[in-house]
């Protein structure tokens, strides 16, 4: 319940206050005792990746064929809103705002590492390594953990939520989503625990990617002025960028977030032209339709990928010793982390949409440029490393956070490289901005119970949280701070990862019962009552 006065006025003080117990316990256990919390994440870890990588390839691919079947059944004529009702905003606007929030850092940390790290260390699906069949394979497996399963992973929570706050006027709170099978029940305990769950994974997943972010920002600075790349200016960046996001947030949807996200895809569009005009572009639009080919034929077979024999080989020793430790259980346990935040964005901007458009724009559309992305940058990076001066793979190596601007270097066209390292540094710091202050927003919306202007206190109190254990990550981390960000993140996606498999079936009791529901104006229907 939330409050209308006190210092949770605005919120449910029972989801808020144990949200931020737990957060304040592991962030004191961190400090306090950073090699027993490092070596318990590091178990975790390898416990998930062993046991339950199953799980996540399963579901992941079970999102994927739902939506599809979803979308091009009678249901997809469905509007998230009035039947008469417009889209708030235009096309352009909205894909902007859901791809800042969907992909944003991510994409620009890993679309040259990922392909370069499958290129040069091989494969489970190829022996080659360093040549033309090993590139292939490589820019295969960055379309997949970027392509569909990844955005039909978020389009689950999204349309969840999108149907119950626009179609049948429930609140835009994750615990509504699980209204067409739990009723009443979501307003007790139980929508209570599924809103703590849904926080937790939020902050994690958002931490994850600020951590990520900010050794990027600190390699750029590094590649641009030689500033050093140590802990203390990490934490330093991410101070400055959390203040300059809350700034962001308190401006509201409307304004400073959907300013900073339409900024963020024309400083996308500006490095895609970079790459395009400077980089190999025949060999990047002829590697564009070479790998969407390649992706078509093989996103089946990977969808369903366990390596179970490998598994069962090597033991569960450590997380390590297992390729999808490091690679396809790590993404969707991230994606699944970023789902309450990403879903609960992506449905506020998304009213007045069709489920069948809003699948296919979600899924389909931002799945796309992601390839675009991925081959404009992967395929540059791969082009230097096998047929220009090379050096990309001895970064990355090195530094997983200087791929970018090794490329830049690679390619080695003078002043233009080091101004696309600026704009490209400014990427990150704006997609940094955008991450953060679209996930306080919704952070705060959560604990409202779907209150779409939550008081500027909270969103102060929770920005200021995401970037605490941002840095609590990077510092405990240590040299392994990279592995202790990923870990988090597939850690907490754990218990939503159930929460979710339970939406999917919310959303088909939703649709299946909608015809009843608007003609009898009646939630009875939703629980298996008769009208």
């Amino acid at each position: 319940m939330v409050l209308h006065s006190g210092p949770f006025r605005g919120v449910n003080p029972l989801v808020t206050m144990v949200s931020v117990l737990i957060m304040v316990a592991f962030i004191s256990l961190a400090i306090l005792f950073p090699e027993a919390a490092t070596g318990l994440i590091d178990r975790g870890r390898t416990y998930v990746t062993f046991y339950f990588n199953w799980w996540y390839v399963g579901l992941a691919a079970s999102f994927l064929i739902f939506l599809l079947a979803l979308a091009f059944s009678k249901y997809g004529r469905l509007k998230l809103g009035e039947e008469d009702e417009k889209p708030e905003f235009g096309y352009f606007t909205w894909f902007a705002m859901l791809y800042a929030a969907g992909q944003g850092i991510g994409i620009i940390f890993w679309s040259i590492a990922e392909p370069i790290m499958h290129l040069s260390h091989g494969t489970p699906f190829s022996s080659a390594v360093g040549n033309g069949e090993a590139a292939d394979v490589a820019m295969r497996l960055a379309y997949f953990h970027w392509g569909l399963n990844a955005w039909a992973i978020y389009c689950i929570v999204a349309l969840g939520l999108a149907l119950m706050a626009y179609r049948y006027g429930k609140p835009l709170s994750i615990r509504y989503t699980l209204y067409p099978i739990l009723g009443e029940k979501v307003n007790g305990w139980i929508g209570n625990l599924i809103d703590i769950i849904a926080v937790f994974a939020t902050l994690f997943g958002i931490a994850t990617s600020l951590g990520l972010g900010v050794q990027q920002i600190n390699s750029g600075l590094n590649y641009l002025w030689d500033v050093p790349v140590n802990n203390l200016v990490q934490v330093a960046l991410i101070a400055v960028i959390t203040v300059l996001a809350l700034i962001s947030v308190l401006t509201g949807l409307k304004r400073g977030i959907k300013y900073l996200s339409q900024a963020n895809m024309w400083l996308t569009f500006l490095l895609l032209a970079f790459f395009f005009i400077f980089g190999p572009t025949r060999y990047i639009i002829g590697g564009f339709l070479d790998s969407v080919g390649d992706y078509a034929r093989s996103v089946i077979p990977l969808s369903f990928y366990t390596g179970s024999n490998v598994t069962a080989a090597n033991g569960a020793e450590s997380w390590q010793d297992s390729w999808q430790g490091w690679w396809t259980v790590f993404y969707w346990g991230w994606w699944m982390s970023w789902a309450p935040f990403v879903g609960v964005f992506v449905a506020r901007v998304s009213r007045g949409r069709t489920i069948r458009e809003f699948i296919l724009g979600v899924v389909g559309v931002s799945s796309l440029l992601s390839f675009v992305w991925l081959s404009a940058y992967g395929g540059t990076a791969i082009y230097e490393e096998l047929f220009g001066s090379g050096g990309i793979a001895d970064a990355v190596a090195n530094d997983v956070s200087l791929a970018l601007y090794a490329t830049f270097t690679a390619m080695d066209v003078g002043i233009v490289g080091v101004l696309a390292g600026f704009f490209g540094t400014v990427l990150v710091a704006t997609y940094f901005i955008t991450s953060s202050d679209s996930g306080t927003l919704v952070i705060t919306t959560i604990l409202s119970e779907g209150d779409p202007h939550p008081l500027s206190r909270h969103r102060v109190f929770w920005g200021v949280m995401e970037g605490a254990i941002a840095a609590v990550l990077l510092l405990v981390g240590g040299a392994w701070a990279l592995s202790t960000l990923q870990t988090a993140a597939i850690l907490s996606a754990l218990p939503f990862s159930v929460i979710m498999l339970l939406m999917a079936y919310s959303i088909l009791r939703a649709v299946q019962n909608d015809s009843y529901f608007r003609q009898q104006y009646s939630v009875n229907s939703f629980v298996g009552e008769k009208g």
